[in-house]
């Protein structure tokens, strides 16, 4: 796996398999390594197919299929289906989500990695430990991935994280945190479209406590977030601070890091090519 690749939810991706496998063909030209699909994609897996099909030497991974929304065995039966027709290319990427998920499914939000632990051993336990990886936030989360997994995916947490997350994986295992980017030095802007993405994740205890253990603050995460808090979770302004921001999850310990960009307009209903063409030049990835 490259040092580099990119992630968007789901939901951006157009209906039209044409635009799909268009743009998954442009980030395999651009020289990422991985794609990193996220927005809780069903069990079905078709959307990691249908990139994988597009494309001969892409790495696709969900990130992640929520246990809580997916059936074990139709999960366990997709990744086979990827597994034989694109052998070494796939991770599937699980995780326990997050307490409204469950309960607005009626399922009681209680022991989430002992839930986790048990898909992992139940209906994935066919799916081979080197194909798979858990969301992981908390040291015992973070533990499970090195004992079950390939390794650990963490979401918007800070190159501190990163750095305990290998203390605690140890060498062997994959670690692979996400990060936010957004390519522009107008602060307001950034700060505008950090917000919007991030807004959704204030009222998730899973991300907030955690975040507080890394220097923020309670009201650094009431309403829509303070500025200190947007400019933790999101690295901005020139190609130099961009660069080094996704280089500090490097120098913490990280195989890999899973780049989000967001874009002044923000809209899901589009792919943001130009931004990362843009991103494939400022990593160096147009002289690999």
């Amino acid at each position: 796996m490259q040092r580099y690749g990119l992630w968007a939810p789901a939901g951006i991706w157009p209906a039209d398999p044409d635009a799909v496998a268009d743009a998954a063909r442009e980030i395999e030209r651009l020289g990422f390594g991985a794609f990193w699909i996220g927005g809780s994609p069903p069990d079905d897996l078709a959307l990691a197919d249908a990139i994988l099909a597009a494309t001969s030497t892409l790495t696709v991974g969900t990130s992640i299929v929520d246990i809580w929304t997916s059936d074990g065995d139709r999960l366990a039966a997709s990744h086979a289906r990827l597994r034989q027709a694109y052998p070494g290319r796939f991770y599937l990427g699980v995780g326990s989500g997050h307490a409204p998920t469950a309960e607005s499914r009626g399922q009681s939000y209680t022991r989430p990695l002992t839930r986790l632990r048990e898909f992992l051993t139940g209906p994935l336990a066919e799916v081979p430990a080197k194909e798979r990886m858990i969301a992981a936030l908390g040291p015992k989360t973070l533990q499970t991935a090195g004992e079950l997994t390939a390794g650990a995916l963490p979401y918007l947490m800070p190159p501190a994280h990163t750095a305990e997350a290998r203390r605690i994986l140890g060498d062997g295992p994959l670690l692979v945190p996400e990060q936010k980017v957004f390519l522009g030095t107008d602060a307001a802007v950034a700060r505008q479209a950090g917000r919007r993405a991030l807004r959704i994740y204030l009222p998730l205890p899973n991300y907030t406590r955690q975040l507080i253990r890394y220097g923020l603050d309670e009201p650094d995460l009431a309403g829509e977030g303070s500025d200190r808090f947007i400019d933790s979770a999101v690295v901005w302004g020139d190609d130099d601070r961009v660069r080094a921001g996704i280089d500090a999850h490097l120098d913490a310990g990280a195989d890999h890091v899973a780049v989000q960009v967001l874009t002044e307009a923000g809209s899901p209903r589009e792919l943001p090519l130009a931004e990362w063409r843009r991103l494939a030049v400022l990593l160096g990835l147009d002289q690999a």
